[in-house]
């Protein structure tokens, strides 16, 4: 993956992200998914620098407060980079759990799942085992039907070729590479219908 050491080059400490522009910011994560992730850091790394002296909080609590930041989220986080023993479940893990548990069943519930998490967590070594586990359900959606399908939770993801969403990413990008650009000439750069490109 190129991107991720991009943006930390480009970005290398929470200092300078809070102060870079957000439009520089949105350039450099283009290709690393959903923006508003982006602007979530952004935000963040300016809280870093104002309330934490440039320091990332490692409570599960304290970092739930941080903007774009869940339960699941912060429990990651304390676990991977503070190696603490927490509990959370991703897609990955989810998978892994759903095939070995329950291979024959559909609609699995994620509370059913969240209690063998629990009892099987390594609690000295975390970090190692949600990478494990992680790797492993990376594994299993290749080789194997997606078990998370038999997931209570899973949503099919809507196309996005031709998507709201493509457009809206268009349009980012055409705004972070150009200093002014008018409507007019934004429209005909995206070439999609007026309603669909500006007014959504």
């Amino acid at each position: 993956m190129t991107k991720f050491p991009e943006f930390i080059k480009a970005f290398p400490n929470f200092k300078q992200l809070a102060q870079a522009p957000l439009r520089d910011v949105l350039k450099v994560w283009q290709g690393m998914g959903y923006n508003r992730r982006a602007k979530y850091l952004k935000e963040i790394a300016q809280i870093m620098t104002k309330k934490y002296n440039g320091k990332l909080p490692n409570t599960f609590e304290e970092l739930q407060t941080l903007p774009g930041i869940g339960p699941n989220t912060a429990a990651s986080i304390t676990a991977f980079a503070y190696n603490k023993p927490v509990i959370f479940i991703e897609t990955n893990i989810r998978s892994v759990y759903i095939h070995e548990f329950f291979p024959n069943k559909n609609d699995v519930h994620d509370k059913d799942l969240m209690s063998l998490i629990e009892q099987t967590l390594d609690t000295k070594h975390p970090r190692d085992w949600y990478s494990a586990l992680m790797d492993y359900g990376t594994k299993l959606k290749l080789e194997n039907k997606n078990p998370s399908r038999k997931s209570k939770h899973y949503t099919k993801q809507s196309k996005f070729e031709g998507s709201d969403r493509q457009i809206r990413g268009q349009i980012l990008k055409l705004l972070t590479e150009h200093e002014k650009l008018s409507e007019k000439k934004l429209i005909s750069e995206i070439n999609k219908e007026k309603i669909r490109s500006v007014d959504r």
